[in-house]
């Protein structure tokens, strides 16, 4: 994976062509110079907003199953799975279980299972996303599509869509460990334990909020792509439509197992900008380089004051009590 970053950034800085006696350092950094601080900071605010209420989503999904965990907690350990999440892809959905395990004693096994119910919950949000890109930027969108070879192509034979092969890939690792389950007392706890997490969204007091929750965050998101739009001389022009386009490829982009989304969010955001909005090439990439730079430098900060607080927590709370 990490590999597969480093071409795709490669790529994406490949394709930047700047002038004579220019290097691409010095461009990117004066697109950065020449940004508005004031929209980047507020960016950045908007951003541990949502982290925020993403933590007190997390606290109803676990309320359910009896573990009743602090705010404060819930967000330290989200923080740190943010952070796992730049260097190990999806890594971090377990990270913050653990944390949250030394912090409040929550079982793993059932955290874990309320992460895979956040997920599901994103995915349907990412989903009415493109959807509601699509209808303000059909023409746009489907050109787009198009000029990628996007459900084109022909040939003979049986043809198997690779949705398919995941499924069936799927299915029969989780025949595997249902059989497993079966023969292994300890692993039927875990597992009854990771249902019981899995099942916590039917058990909710309110699950109006939860769906608040789930929108507002995702509206967040998108107020995060529009801050930075609007700190750049060359994109601040763009209109709503345009920035829930582009907020549309750049989830899809970070939902990539790739660390933080790096590359793919290189290589398709950019893309995006050039072919739909004219925007010159080298603009757009310096653009998604110092976006992507800006919002991970706020997950790295938060996510390792989060982990120094954590470990003295911890730390404290292990003490022998006298």
């Amino acid at each position: 994976m990490l590999g597969l970053t480093a071409l795709l950034l490669w790529l994406s800085l490949r394709g930047l062509n700047v002038g004579e006696g220019e290097n691409k350092f010095d461009f990117i950094l004066k697109a950065w110079n020449d940004s508005s601080k004031t929209w980047l900071l507020l960016m950045a605010v908007v951003a541990f907003i949502s982290h925020t209420i993403r933590a007190e989503r997390w606290r109803m999904l676990l309320a359910p199953s009896g573990n009743h965990v602090k705010l404060s907690t819930s967000f330290l350990s989200l923080m740190i799975g943010y952070l796992v999440n730049l260097a190990v892809p999806r890594g971090g959905e377990v990270s913050r279980c653990y944390n949250l395990y030394k912090l409040e004693d929550t079982p793993v096994e059932t955290s874990f299972g309320t992460v895979v119910v956040e997920r599901i919950v994103d995915v349907m949000c990412l989903l009415l996303v493109i959807a509601l890109a699509f209808v303000v930027e059909w023409d746009k969108l489907i050109d787009f599509l198009s000029s990628l070879g996007v459900g084109s192509g022909s040939g003979d034979g049986i043809h198997i869509p690779l949705w398919a092969w995941l499924v069936l890939i799927g299915l029969l690792i989780l025949g595997g460990v249902a059989w497993r389950f079966r023969r292994n007392e300890k692993l039927l706890k875990i597992f009854q334990g990771f249902k019981e997490g899995l099942l916590s969204v039917f058990h909710l007091e309110n699950k109006w909020l939860f769906i608040f929750y789930s929108l507002f965050i995702w509206f967040l998101y998108f107020l995060m792509s529009y801050c930075v739009i609007k700190a750049f001389d060359t994109t601040n022009q763009l209109g709503f439509s345009a920035v829930l386009a582009v907020f549309a490829l750049g989830a899809i982009a970070m939902a990539a197992p790739l660390p933080g989304g790096a590359g793919s969010y290189h290589t398709i955001v950019p893309l995006g900008l050039v072919m739909l909005y004219n925007l010159p090439r080298a603009d757009a990439i310096a653009f998604v380089f110092i976006f992507h730079a800006w919002q991970t430098l706020t997950m790295i900060v938060g996510g390792v004051i989060s982990l120094i607080i954590s470990y003295w927590l911890i730390k404290w709370k292990n003490q022998p009590k006298k």
